[in-house]
């Protein structure tokens, strides 16, 4: 369900600030609450089915203008997770 909240939020990117959404979506629900379910997730393809789920909710803009191998300071944990 957290992750069809994350889902529904970000669909909002272009109509709300994208300060806003940012801060809402990542910040708060993907940081707060999301991750720490991802990190109690015994790895596995379940694991990573959800970080999948993740990323493609995430607005292909928002990556546009960073340089290879940078991401947005809201993502560095779950990067992270990722790499592990």
């Amino acid at each position: 369900s957290l992750l069809q909240l994350l889902s529904n939020v970000l669909l909002w990117d272009g109509i709300v600030q994208e300060d806003t959404i940012r801060d809402l979506g990542l910040s708060k629900l993907l940081n707060r609450y999301l991750l720490l379910n991802l990190l109690n997730t015994p790895l596995g393809p379940d694991n990573i089915e959800k970080c999948n789920k993740v990323v493609a909710c995430l607005p292909e803009r928002w990556f546009q203008d960073l340089k290879s191998g940078s991401t947005l300071p809201e993502l560095l944990n779950f990067c992270q997770h990722l790499l592990q």
